[in-house]
């Protein structure tokens, strides 16, 4: 049942029954009821978009994640929608994919959408392309992005520290007696360029002799099982891994199993993320908390207080913190 079957079986035109729908005036009562009376008659339920148009908000978020498989990405996303779906919003997500034409392709369908703000989760989006499609597309849309930052009047940042973070899982291992340590790295987004610049300065810092080893996989447990044990066939010496993400480390840390070293006592190794991953894996892994969930929080009520009118700090900085399992 349409907006137009209604307005045939009342005998008015649809833009009367518009103006009942969205409750404006200008109606006569007796036509109001009888149209409000068909309404209640076919359960009709207005096209939210359309309303928007006329209402010039239809309540709409848009949620971009780059990889919706990641589980600690579908953790944010899972956090941002339910914190607007308990005032009144709907949330888009869309998986766009790493590639940068879907990216920009997504922010433009957000745009045609008419989203009233956005919700971008991960530093994959603090990349130029972005910045150059939400110039185009969305210049006067509230965004917010989780991890991530760019320098455009309409986008806020909240982000971890993770370069901190990562300093702070060296000492940890170096605190344990570990000395050859080496970095797996999935990809290099700038939060895990960060992470590399992290590991590489402590290390030096710490005066620990050693060439920095540092491997890329890709994120897969597969891939990072393989990357392990090619690690370690290749640098035996290495006694201390950091891994950019909890699934490498879930994946690495049984090829070490495999390959017969005792976990922590001949190689230790840490996570990042404080996902699902760090909890059910064997052994408990030990992980940096990046605050994802917090972080995601944040931007929601970031973007519901610009929605609102009122004004926010452009970019926040969050601590991370180590939560140490038995991998260390």
């Amino acid at each position: 049942m349409t907006i137009y079957d209604i307005a045939k079986e009342a005998g008015v035109s649809a833009s009367t029954v518009s103006r009942v729908v969205n409750n404006k005036s200008g109606v006569h009562p007796s036509t109001k009821a009888k149209i409000e009376k068909l309404l209640k008659k076919y359960h009709y339920s207005p096209n939210e978009t359309a309303r928007g148009l006329i209402k010039q908000n239809n309540h709409m978020i848009g949620v971009l994640v780059a990889d919706i498989r990641n589980v600690h990405y579908t953790d944010g996303a899972y956090t941002v929608e339910k914190a607007f779906a308990k005032l009144g919003y709907c949330c888009i997500i869309f998986n766009t994919g790493s590639e940068t034409k879907e990216k920009t392709e997504y922010i433009q369908v957000l745009s045609q959408r008419r989203v009233e703000g956005a919700v971008m989760i991960g530093s994959t989006f603090q990349t130029k392309d972005v910045e150059e499609a939400i110039i185009q597309y969305m210049p006067n849309t509230p965004i917010v992005i989780v991890n991530g930052y760019l320098e455009l009047p309409n986008v806020y940042g909240v982000l971890a520290d993770e370069r901190t973070g990562v300093s702070s899982l060296v000492n940890l291992l170096f605190s344990k007696g570990h000395r050859h340590l080496a970095f797996i790295n999935n990809c290099y987004t700038p939060s895990n360029l960060l992470k590399i610049k992290g590991f590489e300065e402590e290390v030096k810092k710490l005066g620990v002799e050693q060439p920095t080893v540092v491997y890329d996989t890709d994120t897969t447990l597969e891939g990072a099982y393989q990357v392990t044990k090619q690690l370690m066939e290749e640098h035996p010496e290495v006694d201390g891994i950091i891994y950019s993400v909890d699934l490498l480390a879930s994946g690495g840390g049984r090829a070490l199993l495999d390959m017969g070293y005792a976990v922590p006592e001949q190689v230790a190794y840490t996570g990042i993320d404080n996902s699902i991953y760090a909890e059910f894996s064997t052994p408990k892994i030990t992980s940096l908390d990046n605050k994802l969930l917090e972080l995601s929080m944040m931007a929601a009520r970031f973007l519901v207080d610009l929605l609102g009118g009122g004004k926010v700090t452009k970019k926040v900085m969050v601590f991370s913190s180590i939560v140490e399992r038995e991998t260390t």
